[in-house]
């Protein structure tokens, strides 16, 4: 008898306990003209009838303030009618999200090339990006690409894209250097995971074709002056993501792992894998400052080629450089800058940085002391202006002058769309 009175007990503390538990008696969602409400819904955590969980509801506001076609998030929560039930709301602010691109850049040896694209970011309402580009840079190049994070759900996702990209790349010799015709088209598939929220996986593979024609300077016995070779790799991508946006301000830190494996598909060229780890972290500084960092740390298979995976490239990594100035097998490169808002207005912003952009890279077949040569190291200090609307998702306009402090000086001035990373 006192064994079921105690469990009589229990029951009833157990149920007087769930019964207080706060829980959700509706949610509304509000603002989302463009963006499905069905699509929030798929991949917000806190549901209908839930527990009151303040965890989830911090959570679902980070994940909506990622989301392309949403430049703020916020929520609302209000006593029901019904004793312990609550109302939630959560309110949406709506990003622009056609958007036109442009990448331009050139250098003091008269370089000009530029990128125009188009892309949406979401498609059918649902987030999916759809896109394709222009790009002029001595030759003609193109390409398309279809991004559906959640199109399988909240975890699983797609990406499909097609390139056709012709360059002139310089070739480095041992006795010189020589021009080349590039031409590199391909086919990429990835799958997308999300295993947490901060974590995601993409894993995929790429059929490409790559094609180089002599062009002009100087020529070595070893290097042939064509080559068409169709080769395929096998890629990796790992996120870690943890950075805080509120509208122009990030903070936090990212890291992002690439990691890839290449073969020839008639074997006449020796397989290799290149991998590079880009860590990324962000500072508040006061009410308008941002401190902003990236570091790359590369390394490849140290084939003796003078086509090495690792470019230094005004688009890429240094600006200022000029176009495709040096290759290695291995690179580390910091940009570090810092951001200050100078106007701050209710759709627009005009932000001016700062910066050092410096890195070093090993020689094809070289050693990791290539790294501390003077010929390896770059260091361009400078500094740009940011033009941003605030309700068009990545309308940052940027325009930046970078010159050279250390050997073989040069400096340019490199125009693009977004942030530089």
């Amino acid at each position: 008898m006192l064994k079921g009175l105690v469990t009589l007990i229990v029951f009833w503390f157990a149920f007087v306990g769930y019964t207080q538990t706060p829980t959700v008696s509706s949610l509304k969602l509000q603002g989302n003209e463009r963006t499905k409400s069905s699509f929030i819904e798929k991949i917000i955590k806190l549901e209908r009838g839930a527990v009151l969980d303040s965890s989830k509801i911090e959570e679902d506001m980070y994940r909506l303030k990622r989301l392309p076609s949403i430049s703020h998030a916020y929520y609302q929560v209000f006593p029901s009618t019904i004793e312990n039930q609550y109302d939630v709301v959560y309110g949406i602010e709506e990003n622009f999200t056609l958007i036109p691109f442009a990448s331009i850049f050139t250098s003091n040896d008269d370089e000009f090339a530029f990128r125009l694209g188009l892309q949406e970011f979401n498609v059918l309402g649902r987030n999916i990006t759809l896109g394709g580009f222009y790009q002029r840079d001595i030759f003609d190049s193109f390409g398309a690409h279809v991004r559906a994070p959640n199109i399988f759900g909240r975890k699983w996702g797609l990406a499909l894209s097609y390139q056709d990209l012709t360059t002139e790349e310089p070739v480095f010799l041992d006795n010189g250097s020589a021009d080349y015709r590039y031409n590199n088209e391909s086919v990429e598939a990835l799958v997308l995971f999300q295993l947490s929220f901060k974590n995601r996986f993409e894993f995929g593979i790429n059929f490409f074709t790559e094609d180089y024609q002599f062009l002009s300077g100087d020529m070595d016995p070893n290097v042939p002056l064509a080559l068409r070779v169709n080769k395929h790799l096998l890629k990796l991508l790992y996120n870690y993501d943890a950075i805080k946006f509120h509208y122009q301000y990030l903070s936090g830190f990212k890291s992002a792992l690439n990691l890839q494996y290449v073969q020839s598909d008639d074997g006449r060229l020796p397989e290799f894998w290149i991998g590079f780890n880009d860590f990324t972290y962000f500072l508040r500084v006061g009410k308008r400052g941002n401190w902003a960092n990236r570091l790359r740390l590369g390394l490849s298979s140290n084939i003796d080629t003078p086509f090495a995976p690792f470019a230094v490239d005004n688009n890429l990594n240094i600006r200022g450089v000029g176009n495709i100035i040096d290759r290695g097998t291995a690179a580390i490169v910091l940009n570090t800058e810092y951001r200050h808002t100078l106007i701050d207005k209710n759709w627009f912003v005009l932000q001016s940085n700062v910066f050092i952009d410096g890195g070093s890279w090993r020689n094809p077949g070289g050693d990791f002391s290539d790294f501390g040569d003077d010929q390896n190291l770059r260091i361009y200090p400078g500094a740009g202006l940011r033009f941003i609307h605030k309700r068009i998702f990545n309308a940052i306009f940027r325009i930046d002058y970078g010159f050279c402090i250390t050997q073989n000086a040069s400096r340019g001035v490199v125009f693009g769309i977004g942030q530089y990373f």
